[in-house]
């Protein structure tokens, strides 16, 4: 097959513009936390998200999440075809605001938590998990 000029020119500004187009896991993400926190604002600090750095393997990544004065704290994966993982709710009677769980993380990404406080504000924290093929990288 043989291409013009100016059918390779339109090729390569189709190719383009779909770059410019947002990730669907990006829109999914987006929608999650605008579920979670019905399009509120997310502010910073109040919430602690321990995950490791790399995990060699992605079927058992341990994730601990803390924050006191929580109502509840919803977990969520950017990477992952379905990005919520899970929600935590406390009640009142709640001694300790916190989880800890092993999530499956399809590849390295983003791993997102968002508590919702008691004073009805949201707060985030984000961990990057390498996930590695094998042990040797990825």
């Amino acid at each position: 097959m043989k291409l013009s000029r100016r059918e390779t020119l339109v090729l390569g500004l189709g190719g383009l513009a779909a770059l410019t187009l947002p990730l669907p896991a990006t829109a999914a993400v987006d929608e999650a936390i605008a579920a979670f926190t019905g399009g509120a604002p997310l502010g910073d600090g109040g919430i602690t998200l321990t995950a490791p750095e790399i995990a060699e393997n992605g079927n058992t990544v341990p994730v601990a999440v803390s924050a006191p004065g929580a109502v509840a704290i919803t977990l969520l994966a950017s990477g992952n075809p379905v990005p919520g993982v899970a929600t935590f709710a406390f009640g009142p009677a709640a001694g300790s605001r916190m989880a800890a769980t092993r999530i499956r993380l399809a590849k390295t990404q983003d791993v997102i938590a968002i508590a919702k406080l008691e004073n009805g504000s949201f707060v985030q924290a984000k961990a990057t998990v390498k996930v590695t093929i094998g042990g040797c990288g990825g």
